[in-house]
């Protein structure tokens, strides 16, 4: 291969070229392989592992406490739901109970983190086909919650703030208001960005009836979260489990609808996490609202003298790219004897190569986005 472009056939012209590992629309450390005759693909085949890190081996070297630092890596963009999966896992495991305030706590903080993830999914798929305004906008919104999240626990990105048993840190003094207040500013934010982009003739064009994922596809290929449900099926595990508090909170499950195309095209995957937006705006007043109820409550469980469990557990929990899942076996040492994770990116990318083909190389890119894969979820 020479620069990354390859004549393979010269009869009929079919070009190999490479998209990523360092691409801007690859959304991280991803490679494409992408087979094309002229601006049409042949087929485009992922090639993951750049990211690679064994994180899941590392678990059988730390300690049940002290991996939880390392979760915030299985998907740095929201890593709030691998701290919480991580640490719901090992409370079945060793039969540990939440206080209800911490759970609260647990849906305030994931669900700002949610709002944070889907800021960044929306304004670089727009960006990626070439709609440069919505993502300072989308910015702005995120930058907000890293604040309120670093004065929380104390960081922005990598948050460790999830504990075995409940939480690190309770809400500090003022910060209930200011959350609430900025989401009543956040709603009408949303209705702008509808206007700025949504529902820009140009940018519906551009995505409506592009890669449609039927939902019998969808459910084939294992596809979970916002790009299930913009296929049409209204499961949300937060509902549909009932874990945590969610019961307690009422919110609507958004799913496609072929409003401006095909149910389960490029424009759903957005419109959803448009809409998702919103619901987790909402789920934060409503918690904050219920959390109040506890004002003296403990944000930490009792936990076993010494962390040596013996057994098995599974925990699931809805992350910002859907089903996230955590299979833990202890054989009664300090460190687990094996760890792993299930994430919504990994069957997301093994959809690219059948959908792929006969599409624009432009239309990749828009496929790409709309799946919102992120690198580490992929590679782990």
């Amino acid at each position: 291969m020479t620069s990354g472009i390859e004549f393979v056939n010269a009869q009929d012209d079919e070009m190999v070229l490479n998209m990523g590992p360092h691409h801007p629309s690859t959304h991280g450390v991803l490679r494409f392989v992408v087979h094309t005759d002229g601006e049409i693909i042949r087929k485009a085949v992922p090639d993951v592992g750049y990211l690679h890190r064994s994180i899941e081996k590392i678990a059988e070297r730390c300690t049940y406490q002290g991996f939880m630092p390392y979760t915030d890596r299985v998907d740095y963009l929201a890593a709030m739901f691998a701290n919480e999966v991580w640490a719901a896992a090992c409370e079945k495991l060793m039969d540990v109970k939440v206080p209800k305030r911490a759970r609260y706590l647990r849906v305030i903080s994931c669900e700002l983190n949610r709002i944070a993830s889907h800021m960044i999914a929306l304004g670089a798929m727009a960006m990626d086909v070439g709609a440069m305004t919505p993502f300072p906008h989308c910015l702005r919104e995120r930058e907000y919650i890293n604040d309120f999240i670093e004065e929380l626990c104390g960081a922005r990105l990598t948050y460790n703030y999830h504990r075995i048993g409940g939480v690190s840190f309770d809400m500090p003094p003022g910060w209930r208001d200011k959350v609430l207040f900025w989401a009543d500013h956040f709603l009408p934010t949303m209705d702008e960005i509808d206007r700025l982009i949504t529902f820009n003739e140009i940018y519906v064009k551009r995505l409506a009836n592009v890669c449609t994922v039927p939902l019998a596809e969808a459910v084939q290929y294992g596809l979970v979260g916002p790009n299930l449900r913009a296929s049409g099926l209204k499961w949300d595990l937060r509902r549909d489990d009932a874990y945590s508090v969610y019961p307690e909170l009422e919110f609507e499950v958004p799913v496609g609808t072929g409003r401006m195309g095909a149910v389960g095209d490029s424009w759903d995957r957005f419109w959803v996490r448009v809409e998702e937006c919103r619901q987790s705006a909402w789920i934060v007043k409503r918690a904050l609202d219920e959390i109040e109820k506890h004002p003296e409550g403990e944000i930490l469980g009792e936990l076993p003298r010494k962390m040596r469990p013996t057994g098995e557990a599974y925990a699931r929990i809805e992350s910002a790219r859907g089903d996230m899942g955590c299979y833990v076996v202890a054989d009664g040492k300090e460190e687990c004897y094996r760890a792993r994770f299930r994430t919504g990116s990994f069957n997301a990318m093994s959809l690219i190569e059948e959908k792929s083909r006969g599409i624009m190389i432009a239309d990749l890119v828009a496929f790409i986005a709309s799946l919102d894969v992120v690198a580490p979820e992929i590679d782990r």
